[in-house]
């Protein structure tokens, strides 16, 4: 698929030219967010509050991240996101496990927020996992792993939306 918008280049945009540099590489959809600065300036920080260390381990946000990905059908997200799941610890039969929905050889609380992320993905609401999300986690962590399925859906339409790929 083509991009539907052409990227800024970071010589274009100093926010852009400070992301880039901190991370060491190029990012199509941070170059795709420039075009609107304030947005791009804001959303990293953001997304970092969200993903970084909190009330869930990084493998939970993980999982969440690329159940919502796998379900929207988003290469760049899932792209980045197994990536990150391998430096977490999933292993590559769980990451097949979460692209076919058979959750089964997860624990009862990775399962549980597995299916909540899939739920709140696929119809907005949370009528079927919401209970089973309580029995494992506590208030704090249900609204991180929300947090996390919420970003991962905004970067999910993101970019299909504007049709960014991954980057080489």
């Amino acid at each position: 698929m083509a991009a539907a918008v052409k990227p800024v280049e970071p010589a274009e945009n100093p926010v852009l030219a400070e992301v880039e540099r901190k991370f060491g590489r190029p990012n199509n959809m941070y170059r795709a967010m420039a075009h609107r600065p304030e947005v791009l300036e804001r959303f990293v920080p953001l997304y970092k509050a969200v993903m970084g260390p909190g009330a869930v381990d990084r493998r939970l946000k993980e999982l969440v991240y690329l159940t919502a990905s796998f379900a929207n059908e988003c290469p760049y997200c899932t792209a980045g996101h197994l990536a990150a799941g391998k430096r977490a610890g999933i292993t590559e039969e769980e990451e097949r496990a979460l692209q076919t929905a058979q959750d089964h050889n997860f624990s009862d609380a990775e399962r549980a927020a597995i299916r909540y992320a899939r739920e709140l993905t696929q119809t907005a609401a949370v009528d079927e996992t919401a209970a089973e999300l309580g029995e494992h986690y506590s208030n704090e962590q249900i609204v991180e792993i929300t947090l996390v399925a919420a970003l991962a859906n905004f970067t999910n339409r993101f970019n299909n939306g504007l049709g960014i790929e991954p980057e080489e």
